[in-house]
C-alpha cells in the first residue's frame, strides 16, 4: 500500500512515517517549502526520509509569505520565554493561516496521483500551540472533502483516508514510540527560529515543548541548542 507523509523535518512528522513505514507502507514524504523562517527543517526532513526508507521524498514550493500573518511567514516576533500556561492559552502568532488545509490539499493532490488513499500527517491534540488545525474535526472534514473532491474518490477506485497517529499522544509518549521505532531526533529540527548553524534556540513554545517531551520520557535531548 503506497501512503503519502507530510514530512517537515520536526520530530512529530519523523516519528509518523517510522509508524507508516512499521504499518507496511510504502511511504513517499512531501515537504513543502511555504517561505518559513525556519526552512532549515527542509534540510532535516531530506535527511529523516533518507533514513526511515521513504520511496522518494519530494518538495514543492509555494510562498506563503504573499500572504503573511504567521510570524513564521512573515516579519514579527517568534514568542520567547513562554510558560507553560501562555503555550497552551489561545492561537500564537506562529499559527500560519490555512496552513495545514493546503498542505493536505497538496498531499491529497500527489497521492491521486500516485494512486494511494492514505495521507498521514504528524497532528496532535495535546502537547501542542492551540492550533485550530491540527483538531480531530478538522481532520475528519479534511477526509469527507478528499472523498467528494477527486476524480478517483468519484470514479470509486478507493476512499481517502487521513491518519494522524500522534493526535492524543504526549511528546513525550511520542519520543518513547519514535526510540523504539529507531528515529533518530538528532537529525530533526523542531525550533521555530534557529540560527543559520541550524542551532535551536531553546526558547520558543516548540523548542520547550520538545524540551519538556524528552525530560517527561527520560530520554537525552540530542537538540543542539544556541
Amino acid at each position: 500500500m503506497k501512503a503519502v507523509v507530510l514530512l517537515s523535518g520536526g520530530l512529530d512528522s519523523a516519528t509518523v512515517l517510522a509508524l507508516a513505514r512499521r504499518r507496511g507502507f510504502a511511504c513517499y514524504a512531501l515537504s513543502v517549502d511555504y517561505g518559513q523562517r525556519h526552512r532549515l527543517e527542509l534540510e532535516r526532513a531530506a535527511a529523516v526520509a533518507g533514513a526511515l526508507g521513504a520511496i522518494e521524498h519530494r518538495v514543492v514550493t509555494l510562498d506563503l509569505r504573499a500572504i503573511g500573518g504567521s510570524a513564521l511567514t512573515a516579519d514579527l516576533a517568534v514568542p520567547k520565554d513562554r510558560d507553560a500556561a501562555a503555550i497552551s492559552h489561545g492561537i500564537p502568532i506562529t499559527y500560519v493561516p490555512a496552513r495545514n488545509t493546503i498542505l493536505l490539499g497538496l498531499a491529497l493532490g500527489y497521492a491521486e496521483v500516485l494512486g494511494a488513499f492514505d495521507l498521514f500527517i504528524g497532528a496532535n491534540v495535546l502537547d501542542y500551540s492551540g492550533y485550530p488545525d491540527c483538531r480531530p474535526e478538522f481532520l475528519t472534514a479534511f477526509e469527507q472533502l478528499a472523498n467528494c473532491a477527486t476524480q478517483a474518490a468519484t470514479e470509486g477506485r478507493g476512499t481517502f483516508r487521513v491518519h494522524a497517529p500522534l493526535l492524543r499522544m504526549t511528546k513525550a509518549e511520542i519520543i518513547r514510540e519514535g526510540v523504539r521505532l529507531g528515529v533518530d531526533y538528532s537529525q530533526t529540527l523542531s525550533c521555530y527560529d534557529p540560527d543559520t548553524r541550524g542551532r535551536a534556540c531553546g526558547r520558543c513554545d516548540a523548542c520547550q515543548l520538545r524540551k519538556k517531551g524528552f525530560a517527561e520520557a527520560g530520554v537525552a535531548d540530542p537538540t543542539i541548542y544556541q
